[in-house]
């Protein structure tokens, strides 16, 4: 019951006029972040420190919250109207998403991507209630092998189920790999792979990735492919989702979150693998799988909309009871904690119980102000698509461009941003996919790091990652995805 008394007086503190007027301000920039590609949460916070620092600690730390929630909503917008992810969580959603939207059904697209991160984002907070020493104590136990493991177990997932073929998928995941490589080694500190080019010793941005191979690919891709034929693009469709999409969505729903919540409490990629093992799961077990890559799945949005916003609410447990940020988001929001001179960790849950629990408190509220702001303007949203497809993807290039441009204010970023786009159309040309050129990218150098990491613990010796029950166990797992589809096709 003390759990109960404190999130009561935590939605008291949360309550009052000022902190639901931050909180609203909040969501709603972080709304319009997430539709902008290349800006994103972690930025906007980190640009908004200096100008919170005169603010009252609760209410800056439920406006950061906010905008963190609210790009997460925001993010999949134009990932399903335009192909064009705001965040990288919300990569996967333009998968089907944009399918859906170019046969005239970005309406129910749209809903259940609002309706799925409502769901999500509720239970999730629940779960942060209930259960965030349990599970920020079982984070504690896992070391490098396991996380090892886990980045395997994406990789082989995401390659083997959206390649269409393994060769076609695990060839895109390793030019991934190969461009997440590039920069400065985190181990030993050496540059590598850069060419002698001073621009890619600090690395090669995700979204400028993500934005030149779905954006940028997508639009030349139209000019140069499909000319001036006539696009279902102009189709709005219904605003709204039917019986059957409705019966279709809720599992999916819940199945996401119950993937996203354990990878949010863990460093192992942020939102990025859970959106994908989510799409993943809904391939293997939608009895429409006719639908999926050609006319858009409805699952294939609500389970990875879930997961994100699922993960997202989830790295508030290692914040709050650990002191340990599990993205780039959590880790400005850690900072911003400091910057109010308060002791993260374990000790925050006593020292600052007042904050901690309006910040859990604000989540609830936050949640239900973006579903209020986003479900009417889903009619709004889907009107974007009455625009005519040359001025639309005109305007896809221009938003790309600044978005891009607005991360490092670099030209050269703008010439890798339209050479990484033609590798798109060459990909899209020949059928290669390209989300496990960003699963690569994000989690290769992650798991090189934890590899030898397991290497250092295991002293040189690979039996480090069979020694371990957990880590075993994972890999088994690695090669249960691996072999049993090929024995169940042998068999039939």
């Amino acid at each position: 019951m003390e759990v109960w008394d404190q999130l009561l007086q935590g939605f008291a503190t949360a309550g009052t006029p000022i902190n639901l007027m931050w909180a609203f301000i909040g969501c709603a920039i972080g709304t319009a972040i997430g539709v902008l590609p290349g800006l994103g949460p972690a930025v906007t916070v980190a640009m908004l420190l200096p100008i919170t620092s005169q603010v009252e600690p609760t209410a800056s730390m439920i406006f950061f919250a906010g905008i963190y929630y609210g790009a997460m909503y925001g993010g999949s917008t134009t990932s399903i109207l335009l192909n064009t992810p705001g965040e990288t969580g919300t990569m996967v959603t333009a998968l089907e998403g944009f399918k859906m939207a170019k046969s005239g059904r970005a309406g129910a697209a749209l809903a259940t991507s609002a309706i799925g991160s409502f769901v999500a984002g509720t239970i999730a907070t629940v779960l942060v209630t209930l259960c965030a020493p349990i599970l920020a104590d079982f984070a504690v136990k896992l070391g490098p092998p396991e996380y090892f493991g886990l980045m395997l177990l994406a990789f082989t997932t995401v390659s083997a189920v959206l390649g269409g073929s393994a060769l076609r998928g695990l060839t895109a995941l390793f030019v991934g790999l190969a461009i997440g490589l590039v920069g400065i080694d985190q181990i030993t500190a050496t540059v590598r792979y850069t060419g002698g080019i001073p621009e890619f010793m600090d690395g090669i941005e995700v979204v400028l990735i993500a934005v030149g191979l779905f954006a940028v690919g997508e639009a030349l891709y139209n000019v140069l492919y499909e000319g001036r034929s006539e696009a279902s693009l102009n189709r709005t469709g219904r605003v709204h989702m039917t019986k059957s999409e409705w019966r279709r969505s809720w599992p999916a729903w819940l199945r996401g979150t119950a993937i996203g919540f354990p990878f949010g409490t863990l460093p192992v990629g942020g939102s990025e693998i859970p959106t994908f093992l989510s799409y993943a799961t809904e391939r293997k077990l939608s009895q429409h799988k006719e639908e999926f890559g050609t006319v858009g799945a409805i699952e294939g949005v609500a389970g990875p909309e879930a997961a994100n916003n699922s993960a997202v609410t989830a790295t508030l447990v290692p914040l709050l009871t650990l002191g340990i940020p599990t993205s780039v988001t959590a880790a400005i929001l850690l900072s911003a904690l400091q910057n109010y001179g308060l002791q993260t960790g374990p000790q925050l849950m006593t020292t600052s119980s007042t904050l901690v629990w309006a910040l859990i408190a604000s989540l609830y509220i936050g949640n239900v102000m973006l579903l209020v702001l986003n479900l009417p303007l889903v009619g709004l949203w889907v009107k974007l698509l009455k625009i005519p497809r040359s001025y639309l993807y005109a305007g896809i290039m221009v938003f790309a461009t600044v978005g891009v441009y607005g991360m490092r204010q670099s030209a050269f970023d703008l010439f890798l941003m339209f050479g990484v786009g033609v590798l798109g159309v060459l990909m899209r040309r020949f059928s290669f996919p390209t989300a496990p050129v960003i699963v690569g990218m994000i989690l290769g150098p992650m798991a090189e790091a934890q590899m030898r990491n397991a290497l250092s613990i295991g002293e040189g010796k690979w039996s480090v990652f069979i020694e371990r029950p957990m880590s075993l166990t994972i890999l088994l797992i690695v090669l249960a995805v691996l072999v049993v589809p090929k024995l169940m096709r042998r068999r039939a």
